[in-house]
């Protein structure tokens, strides 16, 4: 088995396939297809093709391999009592029993919870069934790079193993291609064909539009600027004045028209925002590493934004919304009901002792309470989750469990009777003292009330329980309990005399005449600021759904506590059965307008399977019912959650519980597995958005007005009143330094009292119009007033219309130096974009802020004083400084005054930046990084239509397996309702389908089968044949029509319906 390892033997198992079959004894196709049956399929096909698992290791010649943690697929070959805990791939807590006869299916990313055994090793890396998940997610995609590097060259074998493959199982080719044949070289015409374009995010959108319609404007406005000055210069001096050109003053015309170039030039640069890129990423840039503090980590840079317009979370219950620690919250004892854990003192002595023991001794050894790795955690529970809850009960009652278990170890117990699905208790009996026998008893009330005859009343005294007494503690104890969403067990005792010795293999006898010790309540708590946080969503315009696979009861009782459902309200809770049900047509597909009347009200769906959790979150994105697009957030910890993460716009992981491929699917890892850390990256998300808004605001007033002072001074006076140097400074302090200053300013909770903006509002509101175009009539006045009679308001020479090479004048430095200086100001007034009145809220909050304000100032001062020729500048006195400061602060009081007017009134002003529809990357972008989007796109596309497949081929397997069970599994047991990911993954009464038109189908051969069929509705000559359908000698008719007709036009996939 060691070549297996070795992930070369993955991209050559094609071509080596025979030489490897001999040395193996076995193809990978072969041990692939047995890896994906389970239970009772799976010993079927073993004892058909190879005999038992022993004929199998000796044809792999393997010798076991031991561990708590599965690393590769297998067959459970010898052990005992071995569980294992799938819940890391199907996510389900159950714990699947394995045996030799019923389920030898072991798989990797699994943990061994209970027992030993051996196993034989099939796969391994890429080959596993974590590893195809992780495939589907593509995480395989260094592969995959090389693999295309080497696809040209492996044409013709590639191909040639491809039909061999097809001719020699037509199913488990089917299952086989998709992973190579997209490498090949014919894929190359398709992946052109159809290249899926990337979608731009929101903001990135709004900005690539804004940008290009300002840029455009600058260009114009510099253009005519230049022709302006080009032709005033010409008519002026050759047609007005009359002057000849002569050779001799062609260089000083030449300097002239250089001149005027350059200061269109300038105009251009202050016009075209080229801060904007570096606002965004900083903004970006900072909110992550902020966002890590909040226990977000950010995988992917855009998602921290799209979280601030995300409209509906779809979230887990488990560990998420709850603290994934069962917790005794009521209990029953010596007939008091209490509503919260009772007082020591109020329990009689006597019943303590017999709880403590009989939650101490009734229980796994290996469960315990460990205390917290960090101070101020939660202590530790180690083992199963009731037991820990009922034993953290006893250290509320501040008893310890550790004495009873000293006294009475694992090697000294009588008889255990486990716990298990038709007892519905765990029983274990020890030896008294006195030679007597002492059964202690735990399980659901229901069943362990019914075998209680006595129960101890308050003074620790058995007394009488009637069936009528038990009727009324149903009613009074174990309905209110329910109803409050606990599970409630039972906890009894029973003595035996040591003579005669009962018969212990007599369960019905032992197992009765209980007397009850106490009733308890048992729930996984709602994490404490998890109301709260639900509040803060709803308040915020974002819908809080809960997707979980526990009953409807439980989710509902824990949906009312923290807050996703107010009772009175209209909303909907349903199981994932009535959910499929409502949502699919006769024929069994899902249908969008089916899904349109759902969602909107649906706040609760319970009993869900990963493809339920799926099929709601496409349905959500997809839905055009409401007029503004939905952005929907996904939270989820198991593998199983792989495809919704992905196809959420945003996909939240479990940083503690999650697995690796959630992680992998995922855009933010919460590191704390909490609900409240999405609350923050809302937060964060708005912040980002409301930060380049503030970036914009302040430089677009800039550039209105160094764009208008230029052209129209340029026009009049024959010169800008900014020369090309300051205007760069200008255009340095309003690019950079105010990104830096305007992007860095931190989140606060008014971000959370506004709706989400959505993708089709505007990234410059009315208000932001308002604000931009009111402080650029302020500035303008002022700097017109002070070019064209500011030198006989300071009593200076005037700047206007002087020579080629002058010297720098006061004039124009007044003016250029008013200029910066209402900028500064005008920095304050821009932190505000909603019309608020107090700009300076929360400036000390923000020290980037502070400190680039007072250095620009602190540079300006330098640049007057000091400038000189080269900033054209002179240095001012201190009076006129003062003039400066003063009309910049008047910046402040006009901010005032525009606040004060109402934007409603200006029904004039128009907004700015309105995404209209989904803006895609073009093709030359889409070239640059196709490697990228070419396997990260195509891996996605290609993981989802196998995940599906697989489903439909699962749901085939089941239904023919059904059908001919009681004929051909005669003598072999039935399995258990839940004995492994079957009945999790899907439910066979459901075919899966996903609609999407124009996936690229990765097999050839089944896109021209496609052609076909839909040409002419007859069967194809060879038909596609279930594995286990042939192994049992059963044909399987395709019934073609209708699998040209189901999926949507132009689907690819497909779905078989299998008639016998």
């Amino acid at each position: 088995m060691g070549d297996m390892t070795n992930s070369d033997f993955y991209s050559k198992n094609q071509r080596n396939e025979s030489s490897h079959g001999g040395e193996f004894g076995c193809t990978m196709e072969e041990l692939r297809s047995l890896m994906e049956l389970r239970g009772t399929e799976a010993v079927v096909k073993i004892k058909e093709t190879y005999g038992d698992t022993e004929a199998i290791c000796r044809r792999l010649k393997t010798s076991p391999v031991e561990g708590d943690l599965l690393p590769a697929d297998g067959l459970f070959i010898q052990g005992n009592d071995l569980k294992i805990d799938e819940s890391s791939l199907t996510g389900e807590s159950d714990q699947v029993r394995k045996s030799v006869d019923k389920d030898p299916m072991l798989l990797s990313g699994t943990h061994v919870m209970e027992g030993s055994g051996r196993m034989l090793v099939t796969a391994v890396g890429v080959n596993s069934q974590t590893g195809i998940i992780f495939t589907l997610l593509g995480a395989g995609g260094e592969e995959e790079e090389k693999k295309d590097k080497k696809g040209k060259m492996q044409d013709g074998n590639v191909d040639a193993s491809q039909s061999k493959a097809k001719q020699q199982d037509g199913a488990a080719a089917m299952e086989m291609q998709p992973l190579k044949s997209a490498e090949g070289g014919d894929a190359d015409d398709k992946k052109k064909a159809n290249t899926h374009k990337k979608e731009k995010s929101v903001l990135q959108g709004k900005l690539t539009k804004l940008a290009v319609q300002i840029g455009k404007a600058g260009l114009v406005m510099s253009a005519i600027t230049v022709i302006i000055l080009v032709l005033y210069f010409t008519v002026d001096t050759f047609v007005v004045n009359k002057k000849p050109w002569l050779p001799e003053c062609t260089p000083v015309y030449v300097q002239y028209f250089v001149k005027f170039f350059i200061i269109g030039v300038t105009v251009l640069v202050v016009a075209v925002p080229e801060g904007l890129p570096l606002a965004v990423t900083i903004s970006l840039a900072y909110s992550v590493k902020k966002m890590m503090k909040d226990n977000n980590l950010v995988r992917h840079l855009d998602a921290c934004e799209t979280m601030g317009n995300a409209t509906a979370i779809c979230s887990d219950k488990t560990g998420t919304l709850t603290t994934n620690r069962m917790t005794v919250v009521q209990a029953y004892i010596g007939d008091v009901h209490y509503k919260e854990i009772p007082d020591p003192s109020n329990v009689n002595s006597k019943t303590m002792e017999l709880l403590v023991n009989a939650i101490a001794i009734n229980s796994a050894y290996t469960t315990k309470i460990l205390p917290p790795e960090k101070e101020g955690a939660l202590p530790r529970q180690v083992g199963n989750k009731t037991e820990c809850g009922l034993l953290g009960f006893v250290l509320d009652l501040k008893q310890d469990y550790e004495p009873a278990r000293g006294q009475m170890p694992e090697e000294k117990l009588y008889k255990v009777y486990t716990f298990n699905s038709v007892r519905k208790s765990m029983s274990t009996v020890i030896r008294l003292p006195d030679e007597s026998f002492r059964m202690y008893s735990k399980g659901a009330s229901e069943i362990v009330l019914k075998k209680c005859c006595k129960i101890l009343s308050g003074a620790g005294e058995p007394r009488v329980f009637r069936p009528r007494d038990r009727d009324e503690m149903v009613k009074k104890v174990i309905e209110p309990m329910a109803c409050d969403g606990l599970r409630t067990i039972c906890v009894a005792y029973r003595d035996f005399p040591s003579s005669p010795e009962p018969d212990w293999d007599n369960e019905n006898d032992i197992l009765n005449d209980l007397t009850c010790i106490c009733v308890v309540g048992i729930e996984d708590p709602v994490r404490p600021e998890v109301p709260e946080a639900i509040r803060k969503c709803q308040r915020a315009g974002i819908t809080v759904r809960m997707v979980t696979g526990d009953n409807i009861n439980t989710a509902r009782a824990i949906a009312i506590k923290c807050g996703i459902i107010h009772p009175g309200e209209d909303f909907l809770c349903l199981e994932g059965k009535e959910f499929n049900r409502r949502i699919r047509n006769e024929k069994g597909e899902i249908e969008q307008e089916r899904i349109d009347k759902i969602w909107p009200k649906l706040r609760v769906l319970a009993r869900s399977s990963p493809t339920d959790k799926h099929t709601l979150v496409k349905g959500i994105i997809d839905s055009t019912h409401t007029e503004q697009r939905q952005v929907v957030a996904v939270t989820g910890d198991g593998t199983n959650d792989g495809p919704a993460l992905k196809k959420a716009d945003v996909g939240f992981a479990m940083g503690i519980a999650g697995t690796d491929v959630a992680k992998e699917a995922s855009d933010i890892i919460l590191t704390d597995d909490n609900f409240s850390s999405i609350v923050k990256a809302v937060m964060w998300g708005r912040n980002v958005y409301d930060s380049i808004s503030k970036f914009l605001q302040f430089q677009l007033t800039v550039n209105v007005v160094a764009v208008i002072v230029a052209f129209t001074g340029a026009c009049i006076t024959q010169d800008s009143p900014l020369k090309a140097v300051q205007m760069l400074w200008v255009n340095l302090i309003m690019d950079t330094f105010a990104s830096l200053a305007l992007a860095t300013e931190p989140p606060t909770e008014t971000l959370l009292l506004r709706k989400p903006y959505g993708r089709n509002k505007p990234l410059i509101s009315r208000t932001m119009m308002k604000n931009i175009l009111g402080h650029a009539v302020y500035q303008l006045t002022l700097i017109f007033t002070l070019l064209f009679v500011g030198e006989k308001m300071f009593q200076i020479d005037s700047g206007r219309n002087a020579p080629l090479h002058s010297p720098p004048s006061e004039h124009y430095t007044i003016i250029f130096n008013t200029f910066v200086m209402m900028q500064l100001f005008n920095e304050i007034n821009a932190r505000k974009i909603h019309g608020e009145r107090n700009v300076f809220d929360g400036i000390f909050r923000n020290p980037i802020f502070c400190t680039i304000v007072l250095g620009t100032f602190a540079i300006q001062i330098v640049i007057v004083q000091f400038g000189g020729k080269p900033f054209s500048c002179s240095p001012l006195q201190l009076d006129q400084w003062m003039w400066c400061i003063f009309i910049g602060l008047g910046e402040l009081v006009w901010g005032q005054v525009i606040a004060t007017i109402p934007t409603s009134r200006l029904k004039f002003l128009k907004e700015a930046g309105r995404l209209t529809q989904k803006e895609e990357i073009p093709e030359e972008e889409l070239n640059e990084d196709v490697e990228e989007i070419d396997h990260a796109e195509r891996e996605l596309r290609r993981g989802q239509i196998l995940w599906f497949r697989g489903l439909n081929r699962i749901q085939t397997q089941i239904r023919v397996v059904k059908a001919f069970r009681s004929s051909l599994y005669e003598g072999l047991e039935k399995p258990e309702s839940r004995t492994s990911i079957h009945n999790f993954m899907a439910h066979p009464e459901f075919r899966i389908e996903d609609s999407q038109p124009h996936i690229p189908l990765i097999d050839d051969t089944d896109l021209e089968e496609d052609a076909a069929l839909k040409q002419n509705s007859s069967p194809p000559s060879s038909l596609n044949k279930n594995n286990s359908a042939i192994d049992s000698g059963i044909n399987l008719t395709t019934d073609t029509s209708k699998s040209a007709t189901s999926s949507s036009p132009g689907s690819p996939i497909h779905s078989l319906e299998t008639s016998l």
